[in-house]
């Protein structure tokens, strides 16, 4: 029993160790060469996923494959993608894109309560898809659907499968203060932009460049 006990401790104390050692390097990421790197970009309903692909249209086409995770019931945002890649890709290549469905981790209007149980099912579906598509950059803008994604991809971080960079850019519509998920991304992404400079005040570890959507 005693044995037991130790073991339990001690694997209890290198995870923590090892996740301290992944939290204490989320400042900015090294450089390094590499000839594509592959992106995973959260789509939301209503404006998140304009403010999304007017982003994306300003990135080089190194950053391929992309991957769009989107909610279940998210059907607009699909097409609004497909109709964007279409105009980037081309013709005599395959498509650089793949679009991947998860439980919506909050409906509108749904009680905080009920919320606990949906983010988890949601959550529990963003481990595997990350563990299989290990983007080297994810970025997202303010949806819910990107709590569980960031949080699936820190994991596979702290347990050493992969080491993924977290840009998180918080809505245009954001002036004085952070969304839900920007208060909670902000402790846990690699870069936190904001578009208005009283939040640059407010938020010392974010970066303010203007308007960039």
């Amino acid at each position: 029993m005693t044995t037991l006990l130790v073991g339990f401790l001690a694997a209890a104390l290198l995870l923590g160790v090892r996740a301290w050692c992944v939290l204490r390097g989320h400042g900015t990421p090294r450089s390094r060469k590499k000839e594509a790197v592959s992106l995973l970009a959260v789509a939301g309903s209503g404006g998140h996923t304009t403010e999304m692909l007017r982003l994306l249209g300003n990135l080089s086409t190194a950053y391929s494959p992309r991957y769009y995770v989107l909610a279940e019931t998210d059907t607009m945002s699909e097409e609004r993608i497909r109709s964007f890649e279409s105009t980037r890709n081309n013709e005599s290549r395959p498509p650089l894109y793949s679009i991947h469905r998860i439980p919506r981790s909050r409906e509108v209007r749904q009680s905080w309560i009920s919320s606990v149980f949906t983010s988890i099912k949601s959550a529990l579906h963003c481990f595997p898809l990350t563990a299989r598509l290990r983007p080297d950059v994810i970025l997202c803008n303010g949806p819910g659907t990107c709590v569980p994604v960031c949080l699936s991809a820190l994991l596979l971080g702290i347990i050493g499968i992969k080491k993924t960079i977290i840009i998180y850019v918080e809505s245009i519509c954001r002036v004085e203060s952070l969304s839900l998920t920007g208060q909670i991304l902000y402790y846990f992404s690699n870069v936190f932009i904001v578009q208005w400079p009283l939040l640059k005040d407010k938020y010392p570890k974010s970066i303010y460049l203007g308007r960039l959507v």
